[in-house]
């Protein structure tokens, strides 16, 4: 099976543990470091993470719905290759750019930014590695 597969998959275990912080509300933004400024908007019923996090949900989703159509699980989608670039690029910046926050963590945790961080990097790595396996293909 590709990497690509498991980098679409990846995608939806993300895109779906945001649609947990929306339904859980404050307890699942605290729990993944989302900062204690969206907890309590969530707590006081704010829409305003809400809106922010289905933003994030929508992005990751599409990201999912990207690599699966590398894969021929659905149809192809346009801009394929040019599009998993970006997103491979996306989770590198993305994991690099983290721990520059480590130390100036804008509301979140430090532990935050270090393991989402890590995340991301890993997410970039299977991407990557994806890419050069269908890149043939797309």
């Amino acid at each position: 099976m590709s990497f690509m597969f498991f980098a679409g998959i990846l995608s939806a275990i993300a895109a779906i543990l945001h649609l947990g912080c929306i339904y859980f509300g404050a307890s699942w933004y605290r729990f993944f470091g989302a900062g204690e400024e969206m907890a309590k908007l969530s707590e006081q019923g704010s829409i305003q993470p809400t809106i922010i996090t289905s933003g994030i949900f929508l992005v990751l989703s599409i990201w999912s719905l990207y690599a699966f159509s590398a894969v021929g699980i659905i149809t192809k989608l346009p801009f394929l290759k040019v599009i998993l670039v970006l997103i491979t690029c996306i989770y590198f910046l993305r994991g690099i750019a983290g721990f520059f926050f480590i130390n100036q963590p804008l509301g979140r945790s430090p532990e935050f930014w270090f393991w989402s961080s890590i995340v991301c990097l890993f997410y970039g790595v299977i991407h990557l590695i994806g890419l050069k396996q269908q890149w043939s293909l797309l």
